[in-house]
């Protein structure tokens, strides 16, 4: 037992070095109780709420093509899961996975109500706690193909809906899996049937005989290298034996690789590596979906979920202080953790902040969504109840 003080202290010394930035992780910053870019936040910013509408982890937009008028509307798509307090894979605890997590959507506008998704078709009894989501555009005739990580109980798989915008309506397709599948995260398509995936760890929480406590924790504040992104394709045909066509390591020895995101060229992708806080960029030779390594960029949180926007910016979401993210999970209602949202830019490496709060007005920051033409915000809290949404010139 006198070891594992002394490997507490190793480990924590490596994160140190390696981050070299102890100040961002290590004691709470003053942030604001709440900062939005374009305004007052007061003003400019509201939290939608309905019963439900709970630690939410991801979120994306989805294109909608009407050919009778040649217009494309967008709404957005939110994975949220109630009982993530019982049930987090990746940050723990394992205690309850009974609780189904769920979908919303919500319309642009400011009166837009969020609308919970049914799901038809679902497996029964199977389980569904969702984090990474990605969707195809709708093209006015076929339905889009859905797809969202889910942390089930037995093992973390990838669910594949379709969707139309007729109905609130996920349709059940398939469920994917593969012994690639380790601890899946974050979805960014390459086209309808095939899209990149991150791994955050390679020891997981379900790892048996007490080591799932142990492994990830130290896999996570040694930054030990073990994290990938791999890309895959998969059969369209939905009875397909064999879904999963194939499988290529796109981008390997990522520290706790979060967020991945395609910017709208196709050209770039970016990955976010949580707890050395920074996010690497790679270049994309689309004929092949093949990544090279271009630039490591820090950020000055822990990265989390990453989208790029309609400009090409860089919309990254994460969290300032770890150690409470960490401790709010034992009471979201009473324990806050601070929020951060910022903006790299094209053609810079100039990192603008968009939003940022204390935890006291929105907390546990992980997605922010920008629509470019409106320069609306949305924003996720893992543990956080509702979506924060802001408006610029309102």
């Amino acid at each position: 037992m006198r070891l594992l003080p002394a490997l507490a202290v190793l480990g924590l010394s490596i994160f140190v070095w390696n981050r070299r930035r102890p100040g961002s992780f290590m004691f709470k910053r003053n942030l604001p109780v709440a900062f939005y870019a374009h305004g007052d936040a007061r003003s400019h910013c509201e939290v939608k709420h309905a019963p439900g509408l709970n630690s939410c982890e991801d979120a994306a937009f989805w294109d909608i093509h009407d050919p009778a008028t040649n217009s494309t509307q967008q709404v957005v798509l939110i994975t949220c899961d109630p009982g993530r307090v019982d049930w987090n894979t990746v940050m723990g605890p394992l205690r309850n996975p009974d609780p189904h997590g769920n979908l919303w959507l919500l319309a642009m506008g400011k009166e837009s109500v969020p609308q919970r998704i049914t799901f038809d078709n679902y497996p029964a009894g199977h389980d569904f706690h969702p984090l990474g989501i990605a969707i195809s555009p709708f093209d006015g005739d076929t339905p889009s193909n859905l797809f969202i990580v889910n942390h089930a109980r037995e093992r973390t798989v990838i669910e594949q809906f379709t969707m139309s915008p007729a109905s609130a309506v996920a349709t059940h397709v398939r469920t994917l899996s593969s012994p690639y599948f380790i601890s899946p995260n974050s979805i960014s398509l390459t086209s309808s049937s095939s899209f990149y995936v991150s791994n955050d760890h390679f020891m997981t929480r379900r790892l048996p005989w007490g080591l799932g406590n142990v492994l990830p924790v130290i896999e996570t504040f040694l930054t030990l290298p073990l994290g990938y992104v791999s890309h895959i394709t998969l059969d369209p045909a939905p009875t397909a034996l064999k879904p999963i066509l194939e499988h290529k390591f796109a981008a390997l020895f990522l520290p706790f690789a979060n967020g991945v995101s395609i910017s709208p060229d196709g050209l770039r992708v970016a990955i976010a590596s949580s707890t050395p806080a920074n996010v690497h960029i790679y270049s994309r030779n689309p004929a092949n979906n093949v990544l090279k390594y271009v630039k490591r960029i820090p950020v000055q949180f822990h990265p989390d979920n990453l989208d790029f926007d309609a400009t090409g910016a860089l919309i990254i979401s994460g969290h300032p202080h770890f150690f409470s993210l960490a401790k709010m999970k034992e009471d979201p209602a009473k324990l806050r953790a601070p929020s951060w949202v910022s903006a790299l830019g094209v053609a810079t490496d100039e990192v603008q902040t968009l939003f940022q709060s204390d935890g006291t007005y929105f907390s546990s920051s992980t997605t922010g969504l920008r629509d470019s033409k409106t320069n609306s915000l949305y924003v996720l809290g893992l543990y956080e109840s509702g979506v924060l949404v802001c408006r610029e010139g309102e």
